[in-house]
Formats: structure tokens, sequence, C-alpha cells
């Protein structure tokens, strides 16, 4: 077996040799390219706090399971987003119930109307319109929920989103168009199925 180093014209800086002894330098490289964005995208899932944690532990599986990455098979990227959506996958309980609760409040319009002021009025009109989109994505199951959030907050190409599921890229293509297609039928408004799209 040909081992492809880091560097090399092949693979390029994304497709590093994870699998030597002496790991470190190639993780803090891994880290250092992905872990800002990465937190980025866990913290618009779950919050700021549990992110930080979910990287942690997103690094450590990694570190821990090196032996299983596979340079041919696709980039470190989405290897390692492939590790925190299943990170995450723990944690849809809590995000299900949370947007359920938000969805709720949009119905019964419990969102602060303090005062006449516009731009008192626009955050409460930013809320109920979050709220409701918040309502649609609890509707989401989760499998086109993290689909869908992998490209659209994490920024991924549906082909490494198809690499960090570890699904055909087909399928990917076809959630997206589902998923897009519903969106258009039961959010709030355009606007908010566009900011995802």
């Amino acid at each position: 077996m040909q081992v492809i180093h880091e560097g090399s014209e092949l693979w390029g800086h994304d497709r590093p040799d994870l699998g030597g002894p002496e790991p470190g330098p190639a993780f803090g490289r891994l880290f250092d390219a992905h872990a800002a964005q990465l937190r980025r995208y866990l913290a618009r899932r779950v919050g700021a706090e549990p992110a930080d944690d979910l990287v942690a532990e997103t690094f450590l599986v990694a570190l821990r399971r090196r032996e299983s990455y596979r340079p041919e098979l696709g980039t470190a990227r989405s290897w390692l987003y492939g590790i925190a959506t299943n990170l995450l996958r723990h944690h849809v309980r809590s995000e299900l119930r949370g947007l359920q609760a938000t969805a709720r409040l949009a119905r019964t319009g419990e969102a602060s109307h303090v005062g006449h002021d516009g731009r008192v009025a626009e955050r409460v009109d930013a809320q109920v319109r979050a709220a409701q989109l918040a309502g649609a994505l609890a509707r989401l199951s989760p499998a086109d929920r993290d689909t869908l959030l992998l490209v659209s907050w994490a920024g991924l190409e549906p082909a490494e989103v198809a690499e960090a599921l570890g699904i055909p890229p087909g399928t990917v293509r076809s959630r997206l168009h589902r998923i897009r297609r519903w969106l258009r039928t039961n959010a709030p408004t355009p606007e908010e199925v566009q900011d995802l799209a």
C-alpha cells in the first residue's frame, strides 16, 4: 500500500496522512484549518457552549479513529463534519425540543411587544420569523435537517455532505430538492427559504 503524505500534489492540504506514529503535528494543522468553521456550524445548531464541547469531542474522536480516515475516499473536512454530525445526533432530542418550544412561542403570540419604537417592532418581527423558521426546521426529519444545515450553515458542497453522512451524492441532491420544495410551501416567507438555500 502506498502512503500518501500531507503536502503531496495528489492529495493537497485537506487530505493529510493521519496514520503516522506522531499524529500531533498533522492534527494541529487540521485543527487550525477547520476548528473555527466547524465551531460556527455547531454553534448555529446547538448554541455556543455545547459547540465548544462538540468541537473538542469531534477532534478527540478523530484522533482516536485516525486509522479509519481514508484520504482516497474524501477530504479531512468532510470526515470531520461527518464525525461532528454523528455527535450532533446525540443532541437531536434536546435540539428538537428547543425548536418545538420556540415554534409554540410563535403560535401562541407570546413574543414580547415592549414599546412602540420601530427597532423594538423589528426585533419582535425577527423573533417571530425565527421562531416560525425554527418550527419548520423542527418538522424536518433528522436526516433532512442534517443535510440542509450542512449545506446552508456549514457551507459544505453536496459531494462533501455525501462524504460526511456516508450516503450517495444523488441522495443528497434529491434530499435538498425535496427539502427546498417543502420549505417553499411550509416556511413562513420566501426570504427565510432563500437564507437557507
